[in-house]
């Protein structure tokens, strides 16, 4: 008889970056290496675990920008052109390090793992990898939940309670469209939550959110059972909090599994390792070094000096590790049981790229956690957040804590002395747009008018973002994240000053119509 049920929630998202104006742009490479380590090292994963029988059920969300991304022409072409080049450049490690074995057998693996990437990604999905998430879902394999349309930080946006509602309608709408129905849960941007966000949530009949640990520990009144079994709002939301316990097994890169000696080593990459003219010609226009995706290293310790990655012994490791988190939710579970009357729920949510991107192992580590999961004990069993309230619909109603999973816990990693100078320009913006649906209630809807408010929409929307805020506080590629931010809203104020004087300019609308291209059925009433 089982003890209690684990829920594995994977975040997959990225910032909207497409830059048609560009042959190629780095930034780029954010997504193309998040298919190439993360998103089909995953799909793998699924598909191994379908043909060998094996079941298993996990929570994924997919965010509207990754979506849109995964799902657009010219990045899938560009994405073709990268792997490309990395199968090259594999080919030529073979060559280079044919006198060194340790490196020379790395070599090949990569080779095989580009091949395998580009094999999937081009003939298995022809290109459009979202199809394959939908695919693990329509076999009740993987439940996907949305997110705000453009990972606004809501919390900071809820001034004006339209702009949130476009952020959350929007995005249900985008899902809807690809998944071919609508979502029952939502992954709140940064697990950031106030009061104000239940009523958009309720209106576009979300069915649950995820919460970091105290913002559901600190509800009021106080949760019976802590994270181990969800609240309801007042709105008839339910809110699941983060266990901590099994997130810092796996985030934690110095005391969880990812710091693991064994395992490969992310900061030493040969496009900055390599002599530079060798590496010259899979780096991109600027000439400037960066990661490639080819790492001969592994953790090795806290030195400069690394030795070379042993995969067999990484993969011992990810599935000891397996072992070692499942032996943890068993004894979890056993005792919860014993205190609770109903089975308890262990919510496990991570950023997806962690798996693959960062902890190169990590896609290993889930493919053994679940197949002892479902082979080698009884305790504990796999569930997503709707199924556990199929299961137990009656909750003890509660009000959580406003909260985020940044650092501190709140809201201060967005709104700092890096990035407070944005939010009076995107609350100027949201008053903005909402004075122009007043304004322009009723226009033809293919006229040069109509396509100006829709493009208003977007830029504003991606103005909102909350990776902007995030990595100019982070200070590593800070000044991309303000440009792309004083950019959105520059074309948005230029908008807003055009259509008010009837004065848009066609070509220069059709330029920024295929830069910004995300949500192509917008609508822009839905500040109305």
């Amino acid at each position: 008889m089982g003890k209690g049920y684990l829920s594995l929630i994977l975040h997959a998202h990225l910032p909207f970056v497409r830059h048609p104006e560009y042959h190629e742009y780095l930034e780029e490479d954010w997504l193309f290496e998040s298919i190439t380590e993360t998103y089909i090292p995953l799909i793998n994963v699924f598909d191994k675990l379908i043909e060998d029988g094996i079941d298993f059920r996990l929570t994924m969300s997919l965010t509207p920008p990754l979506i849109s991304m995964l799902t657009d022409a010219l990045l899938q072409s560009r994405y073709i052109r990268y792997i490309d080049k990395r199968i090259e450049l594999a080919e030529k490690e073979i060559r280079r390090t044919k006198q060194q074995p340790e490196f020379n057998k790395l070599a090949q693996m990569y080779l095989t793992y580009f091949r395998n990437a580009k094999q999937v990604y081009e003939e298995k999905y022809h290109q459009n990898i979202v199809q394959a998430f939908r695919k693990f879902q329509d076999m009740g394999k993987l439940e996907i939940i949305t997110c705000a349309a453009t990972h606004g930080f809501l919390p900071l946006i809820g001034n004006n309670m339209s702009a949130l509602r476009a952020q959350i309608h929007v995005a249900t709408g985008h899902y809807e469209k690809h998944f071919g129905k609508k979502p029952q849960g939502i992954w709140l941007p940064e697990c950031a939550y106030d009061h104000a966000i239940e009523q958009i949530l309720s209106e576009a009949n979300i069915r649950f959110f995820i919460l970091e640990t105290h913002g559901l520990l600190f509800a009021s009144p106080r949760p019976r059972y802590g994270v181990y079994a969800p609240i309801y709002c007042s709105s008839g939301i339910a809110a699941f909090g983060r266990d901590a316990e099994s997130s810092k097994q796996v985030w934690s890169s110095q005391e969880g599994y990812p710091g693991d000696f064994s395992y490969r080593e992310f900061y030493r990459d040969v496009g900055f390792d390599l002599d530079y003219d060798y590496i010259k010609p899979y780096l991109h226009g600027d000439g400037k070094r960066s990661n490639i995706g080819i790492k001969y290293y592994r953790i090795t310790g806290k030195t400069n000096h690394k030795e070379p990655y042993q995969r067999e012994n990484a993969l011992d490791k990810a599935s000891e590790h397996a072992a070692n988190f499942l032996f943890n939710r068993e004894k979890q579970a056993e005792h919860l049981a014993s205190i609770m009357d109903r089975k308890p729920v262990i919510v496990a949510p991570y950023d997806a790229e962690l798996f693959g991107h960062w902890w190169f192992e990590g896609p290993d580590w889930i493919n053994s956690l679940l197949r002892k999961i479902a082979s080698r004990q009884k305790t504990i069993s796999l569930i997503t957040p709707s199924d556990y309230l199929e299961m137990y619909p009656d909750n003890q109603i509660s009000t959580p804590s406003p909260s985020s999973w940044g650092y501190k816990g709140y809201h201060e990693y967005w709104q700092n002395e890096n990035n407070d100078w944005i939010y009076r320009h995107l609350h100027k913006a949201a008053d903005r747009m909402v004075e122009l649906v007043k304004a322009y209630p009723h226009v033809q809807g293919n006229s040069l008018q109509n396509r100006a408010l829709n493009q208003a929409a977007r830029e504003l929307l991606l103005a909102q973002s909350s990776d902007w805020a995030f990595i100019m506080k982070t200070g590593k590629m800070a000044e991309y994240a303000a440009k792309r931010t004083k950019d959105h809203l520059f074309r948005f104020t230029k908008l807003y000053d055009d259509i008010r004087t009837n004065a848009v300019d066609d070509m220069w609308l059709s330029d920024i119509e295929s830069k910004d291209n995300i949500f192509p059925d917008i609508d822009y009433h839905i500040y109305q």
